[in-house]
């Protein structure tokens, strides 16, 4: 059976006490990763290869990618542009330790793929999220930037203090 957990209270910053949530998926609210998707994208990397055939660019080592607050790094990140306009990118593709923060949270994953029009990011593999000083783990995380919401998927585990308590 699958239980989903509401955890808006913790973009609100108001802790509510539950015992650590065992299941398959978790709503969460993502009021720090939320972004102005339109926003120029711009990435830094110690690598880049270009592709002109299929419209790829790959940046390797330390890559990073800032889109307005937010931030994603990686080991290599694929920007994928779109067939009819080589000046617009479609996705980006990151692989290798990925970390998608902005001012108020953070997230982790072995890998990630932003589509950039839709505003969407799906982390997968050990995703770990941190928020509001707590944490929720999983394997797959998607996440909608234009509205800040979220669902985490994959035995998802949180410990949620009360209020106050350490």
């Amino acid at each position: 059976m699958v239980r989903t957990i509401r955890l808006a209270a913790l973009a609100l910053g108001v802790a509510v006490f539950a015992p650590a949530a065992h299941g398959q998926g978790a709503t969460v609210a993502f009021g720090g990763i939320k972004s102005d998707t339109s926003q120029p994208v711009e990435v830094t990397a110690d690598q880049l290869a270009v592709n002109q055939t299929d419209g790829t660019a790959t940046f390797t080592g330390n890559v990073v990618v800032i889109q307005g607050d937010l931030r994603l790094g990686a080991t290599t990140v694929r920007v994928e542009y779109a067939k009819d306009d080589r000046t617009k990118v479609e996705r980006i593709v990151a692989s290798g330790g990925v970390t998608l923060a902005s001012a108020a949270e953070a997230a982790e994953a072995k890998d990630a793929v932003y589509t950039v029009a839709n505003g969407q990011v799906v982390m997968t593999g050990d995703v770990l999220l941190t928020q509001n000083g707590g944490t929720i783990a999983g394997q797959k995380l998607s996440v909608d930037l234009k509205t800040g919401t979220g669902q985490m998927d994959g035995r998802v585990r949180t410990v949620i203090s009360p209020k106050g308590s350490q």
